[in-house]
């Protein structure tokens, strides 16, 4: 009744918001306004990514899921609404994620991966030393003879279609 009387219903649900207590993972420290870190984060990503080429797949990518994650953050107050609408993981791994990509944007620019000339030919080295017994090679084991008798079959055209799922399997031999 006091709280009906008294308080505002935006200050009672400051109130009562959840408050994150622990991440759970040790060494990550509970981030009380993720949200607005995150929203910074996320923008200051989207303007360093300009930095990248406009048609390089990887600026596609962090400007794709980061936006995504800005929109999120900015339709959402609450950090477990968040979570779960992302999806991968909670707030404060997100700041970490988020920390990451600047410091790679800054490397993939000092990188310039994508400043290879078109003429540029990779040399290809080729070694025939054996593989070391230890260092399996994965080949795959021989199929089973049935399959080499189907493909005989296909290729020679004597074997039929199968009958497709709803179709009932008639027999040409008439009783």
């Amino acid at each position: 009744m006091f709280l009906r009387r008294f308080a505002r219903p935006s200050s009672l649900m400051m109130m009562m918001a959840k408050v994150k207590e622990t991440t759970g993972i040790v060494g990550l420290e509970v981030v009380p306004n993720a949200r607005e870190v995150l929203i910074g984060l996320y923008n200051k990503t989207l303007t360093e990514i300009q930095r990248v080429p406009e048609d390089e797949g990887y600026r596609k990518a962090v400007e794709s899921f980061t936006r995504h994650r800005l929109k999120v953050c900015e339709e959402e107050e609450d950090w477990e609404v968040i979570e779960k609408r992302l999806g991968c993981g909670q707030v404060e791994e997100l700041i970490e994620e988020a920390q990451d990509e600047l410091k790679l944007i800054d490397k993939m620019i000092e990188w310039d991966p994508w400043g290879v000339p078109d003429d540029y030919e990779c040399e290809v080295v080729e070694n025939d030393a054996p593989v070391p017994k230890h260092v399996p090679l994965h080949r795959p084991g021989p199929l089973p003879e049935e399959f080499y008798k189907t493909l005989d079959a296909i290729m020679t055209g004597k074997l039929d279609a199968p009958p497709k799922k709803d179709e009932p399997v008639i027999s040409s031999t008439s009783q």
